[in-house]
């Protein structure tokens, strides 16, 4: 069952109408002249089997029973917390994202690309970490894991991995699967590597319009506490809607976190999926 099936109703993606099956038994999709990796990129929250997932709630919970009690600036379990997460970056507009971030004190999530990404703009790698963000991995090229073999798996994430490394001075210890799809061998070779899975409970649907005004709208609609927001910056309309989103979400009485503060002062643990 897809893990998209899983979700209420109101919060289940809609597949692009390019994506269609075309009957066959191959199951092969039709879809139009684009590159692999802007396919890869449009398509959905679409799990290949179910996914136990850990929530942010269920992670503080645990460590309170365990006598961990580290927090951050921020205790999620008084406050009303959620964060804000970014995919398929650094890009043309992360220079922008960065700056509206630092203006309105918000913390926020990274999920990095390597090829064409990291590649690309390694000084707004080094930024964010600079800047107090957290900086993790969405693998080196956008490969659906649970569609290729092992060694393919753990170049994915390792060499992500070692260049965030080389520009931070800090190896991630999160990743988010590509179109979220994940299943026990990538949980395996992610407990390998010491990563965490994090999958998202909000999503502007940012691929498929550049209209900011209504990607404020899909968050604002969606945005509950503990929740986990999924945007990615490299669509046009993404960074010019940000702002708004911040401050409708501050004017709610919410505090914005990076996913590990989500979870404090419980510690992501590598192999487990977590999603509110």
């Amino acid at each position: 069952m897809p893990l998209w099936s899983k979700l209420p109703s109101r919060k289940r993606e809609r597949r692009p109408s390019w994506f269609r099956p075309t009957g066959t038994r191959s199951g092969r999709l039709r879809l139009p002249a684009l590159t692999a990796a802007a396919v890869s990129l449009a398509i959905p929250l679409a799990g290949c089997a179910q996914v136990d997932t850990t929530s942010p709630a269920d992670a503080r919970n645990h460590a309170a029973t365990t006598s961990q009690a580290r927090f951050g600036t921020v205790d999620c379990r008084e406050a009303k917390c959620i964060a804000l997460t970014f995919d398929a970056g650094p890009s043309e507009n992360s220079a922008r994202l960065l700056d509206i971030l630092k203006e309105k004190h918000v913390p926020a999530t990274f999920f990095l690309l390597g090829k064409r990404h990291i590649e690309k703009y390694p000084e707004l790698v080094k930024r964010m970490a600079a800047e107090g963000h957290e900086v993790a991995s969405h693998t080196w090229d956008h490969k659906i894991l649970t569609r290729i073999p092992d060694r393919q798996i753990r170049e994915e994430l390792t060499r992500t991995d070692d260049a965030i490394e080389h520009l931070t001075g800090r190896k991630p210890t999160l990743m988010r699967p590509p179109q979220g799809r994940t299943d026990a061998n990538v949980h395996r070779i992610c407990r390998e590597l010491g990563l965490s899975e994090v999958l998202w409970s909000v999503t502007a649907k940012d691929y498929m319009t550049t209209d900011s005004a209504l990607i404020e709208k899909r968050v604002l609609d969606q945005a509950s506490r503990d929740g986990i927001i999924l945007l990615h910056d490299l669509y046009k309309g993404t960074v010019p809607a940000v702002p708004g989103i911040i401050d409708a979400l501050k004017a709610r009485g919410y505090v914005f976190v990076t996913v590990p503060q989500l979870l404090a002062p419980g510690k992501a643990e590598p192999g487990k999926v977590y999603r509110p």
